[in-house]
């Protein structure tokens, strides 16, 4: 069974994986509100090279709707406003010179639910991908079984252990989409 174990161990790994990378592209979505990780990891184009812009500006809230960019370098000003207004976020930025303003409207019904279809549709690859790697898993137990590593009350009785595995991640998931879910209805 410490083999099995093993398995599992070496498994929890990426099926964590998969539910942080979920629970950051969730955090990307707009809910209203302003929040830093709307604009921290938009792509610049900065002297030819692709920098996110959490390396290039301090990102600030001053208010609930409200995001501030201060460059640290007040040449890169233009180069995060092109990037902003290029992305998919549907912000236009206002800079004074010196700072970037994103005003976030108020997000309408349809734009809502167009967020949670996104935001179903993401969590759908993490399914995926949990499901991708509960196959590995699973061969890679039976391959030990055909190996003579393992008997086949342990196989199964790994498979059992295997899908209480998944079926934690999958939870784990589903907490995090009901939660952002909840974010993004409230008006």
């Amino acid at each position: 069974m410490s083999l099995i174990k093993d398995i599992l161990e070496g498994g929890g790994g990426r099926f964590g994986a998969a539910v942080e990378h979920f629970r950051s592209e969730a955090a990307k979505l707009r809910t209203g509100r302003a929040h830093p990780s709307l604009v921290e990891d938009l792509l610049v184009d900065y002297y030819g090279t692709k920098t996110p812009v959490k390396q290039l500006a301090s990102v600030s809230v001053p208010e609930s709707r409200t995001i501030l960019i201060q460059p640290w370098d007040i040449s890169g000003l233009q180069a995060v406003a092109d990037a902003i207004r290029v992305s998919d976020l549907g912000l236009n930025p206002a800079d004074d010179g010196r700072v970037i303003r994103l005003s976030l409207p108020a997000l309408t019904e349809d734009r809502r639910k167009e967020l949670v279809r996104t935001l179903n549709a993401r969590m759908e690859d993490a399914r995926v991908s949990i499901r991708t790697t509960r196959e590995e898993l699973w061969k890679e137990i039976q391959q030990y079984e055909k190996e003579g590593l393992i008997g086949e009350d342990e196989k199964f009785s790994g498979k059992d252990e295997l899908q209480k595995e998944v079926d934690r991640f999958n939870a784990e998931l589903e907490s995090v989409r009901r939660k952002k879910e909840e974010e993004i209805m409230t008006v």
